[in-house]
């Protein structure tokens, strides 16, 4: 190995799991599960391909009740009768070395209609998201009532038992990307005029309730110390949304919790802040300088080659995720190790699919998404 990369190599202990090095395989969803919700042999396959490198995989986010699936093709983990499933999931990342974390979500208002229960979506309240592409209105959710909001955050704490019982080394909550538990913080989706919403301490009311219900579940049923991550979006650019400055906010609140990392969502790690603090940093060194003492972060977004891995993790950040990158080649971990750094691939072919074991679904999805992926043809 060139010494230069070996700090990305060094062990770290995220709560009490100690991992092989700094580098986990971000969480990605791949729409190529099962008609019934379980996990399909090319999702398995998928995984495997990609698990031997990494300290820790965060799988692609399952719903926690039938009201949230957010994806087809979306594996699920809303009852029982999953857990076979999800056991077979964690086993074969295991297999290869890694420690599994199942990702936990609810889709809110961005569920599409036709995978929720009579179709009615839900959220935090009657506000539709807006439509990136700019082109016609997207569907008006329902806003959740008192007891389904209770139950939902039950949802989350049976989740994590299933996790924990398929034999999950941890969950990561997905605060990000514009799903239910960010949509209670955020001032564009939560309008409510109750105790979860309004005030900037009644929108993180939701998220530190699911986080909570989350500790005490794993505090009752886990044997083996077992990771509680949570993700989160620093920004959005709708207005009202949330700004950096009630992210730091909120990562304040988190850091309080027992939480054994924060993972920020972001698609270029050196993105700054749009709005919120005065301050030309990336967002990333932001919140380790306000957070990291407390609580480890993990940045995320844009790294492809080991030049990249290793600035961001001079950043001060002592885990980074990869996704994208680990798509186009899931040898990368394997070839900084052995200092074949040079022979990295930073761009996808179209004609890889079969060598690389990207299900087809998800390969239909990088080809009609330009711009997703770097290609080379």
């Amino acid at each position: 190995m060139n010494e230069k990369y070996a700090p990305l190599f060094q062990p770290y202990t995220i709560g009490n799991v100690e991992v092989k090095n700094r580098l986990s395989l971000a969480p990605m969803t791949n729409f190529s599960s099962n008609e019934d919700g379980t996990v399909s042999d090319a999702e398995v396959n998928y995984y495997i391909r990609r698990s031997k490198g990494v300290g820790m995989v965060i799988t692609a986010c399952t719903y926690v009740t039938d009201t949230g699936k957010g994806f087809p093709g979306e594996f699920a983990g809303h009852t029982d009768d999953m857990i076979p499933s999800l056991r077979r999931l964690a086993t074969a990342i295991k297999d290869q070395g890694a420690k599994a974390v199942l990702q936990i979500f609810h889709g809110g208002r961005l569920c599409p209609p036709n995978l929720v229960p009579n179709g009615e979506i839900l959220s935090a309240s009657a506000v539709p998201a807006e439509n990136p592409r700019g082109a016609g209105d997207l569907p008006t959710p329902r806003a959740l009532t008192e007891e389904e909001i209770q139950s939902i955050i039950r949802d989350f704490g049976e989740t994590t038992r299933r996790a924990i019982e398929a034999g999950f080394d941890g969950v990561e909550l997905h605060g990000a990307n514009g799903y239910l538990i960010q949509q209670f913080f955020s001032p564009h989706s939560n309008r409510r005029e109750d105790r979860w919403g309004g005030s900037l301490e009644n929108r993180m009311a939701f998220p530190l309730a699911v986080v909570e219900e989350v500790e005490k579940v794993v505090a009752e049923h886990a044997k083996e110390p077992f990771i509680v991550g949570y993700r989160f979006s620093p920004e959005e650019p709708e207005t009202p949304g949330i700004t950096m400055k009630d992210t730091l906010a909120l990562v304040d609140a988190l850091s309080e919790k027992k939480l054994d990392y924060l993972h920020v969502s972001l698609m270029e790690y050196w993105s700054a802040p749009r709005r919120g603090v005065e301050d030309t940093r990336s967002r990333l060194e932001i919140i380790q300088e306000r957070v990291g003492k407390k609580v480890p972060v993990m940045g995320v977004g844009s790294i492809y080659t080991a030049d990249d891995a290793i600035k961001a993790l001079e950043s001060g950040v002592p885990l980074l995720a990869i996704g994208r990158e680990l798509i186009i080649d899931p040898d990368w971990v394997e070839k900084v190790e052995t200092g074949r750094e040079q022979e990295i691939v930073t761009k996808l072919s179209r004609n890889d699919q079969e060598r690389l074991v990207i299900p087809d679904p998800l390969w239909q999805a990088i080809l009609n998404a330009p711009g997703w992926f770097p290609m080379a043809d």
